[in-house]
């Protein structure tokens, strides 16, 4: 794959839908080749964190692929990120993730028919909603995964749940943590919930120096990349 326009080693590719096309970032490992994981942006968009996220996975050996829900929109302010959340047409977002498990599988150098998928506060809640729809999903990782209008339906659910969590995380009280963990394993989903001591809401990301901590950050990450190894490799 060659370098984009950027810098990066990824790429921006169209995804077509049902609704319409929605860009997206594309990057694979220096190999050319390995499991696939798609990337759910947070509530600001699809921004250049986002696609740092999926460099990351590519340095780890994923082929990641990171969906606009937003069709072109994105943000750095709070209050404008919150109403993009909220105006956001949920089934529509559901299919263009149905849309971009069909991208993904696609791809050239995707090793396996088991893809993962991964999100960050809003996307954490998304990541398990194409997870509960999606047969080709097999690894979900929910990151802090917040949105009130994306019911999830564990029933059937086919993928293992990794949860990354906050202890003090003023979006989602511990007791909804442990209640979704019930329900999952109430659906005999393999699931590992995980709740980082001291930490706040988005403490992964190293963008914003408010509430990013490295150290339990480093440790998430290291989690959540065997996670994906364990579960989409052979």
């Amino acid at each position: 794959m060659s370098a984009g326009r950027s810098g990066r080693a990824g790429r921006e590719i169209e995804i077509k839908t049902s609704d319409g096309s929605i860009a997206a970032y594309l990057v694979a490992p220096a190999s050319g080749s390995g499991p696939g994981v798609i990337v759910i942006q947070e509530w600001w968009g699809l921004v250049d964190h986002i696609r740092d996220v999926c460099d990351r996975l590519a340095r780890a050996g994923f082929v990641a692929l990171a969906p606009d829900l937003y069709r072109g929109e994105s943000t750095g302010d709070p209050g404008e990120a919150g109403r993009l959340m909220m105006d956001l047409q949920i089934e529509r977002a559901a299919t263009d993730l149905d849309s971009t498990v069909e991208s993904l599988r696609r791809q050239d150098g995707i090793e396996g028919p088991r893809l993962g998928v991964i999100g960050f506060c809003m996307g954490g809640q998304l990541a398990l909603c194409a997870a509960s729809r999606n047969e080709h999903i097999a690894a979900c990782v929910d990151c802090y995964g917040v949105h009130p209008n994306v019911e999830i339906d564990p029933t059937g659910m086919r993928a293992a749940v990794l949860g990354i969590f906050a202890e003090n995380d003023d979006f989602i009280p511990l007791e909804a943590v442990r209640g979704l963990e019930t329900r999952l394993r109430q659906a005999k989903v393999e699931t590992d919930i995980e709740i980082f001591t001291g930490t706040q809401h988005a403490f992964l990301n190293e963008t914003r120096p408010e509430v990013h901590d490295a150290e339990s950050a480093a440790t998430a990450w290291a989690r959540i990349q065997a996670f994906l190894t364990a579960q989409l490799t052979p």
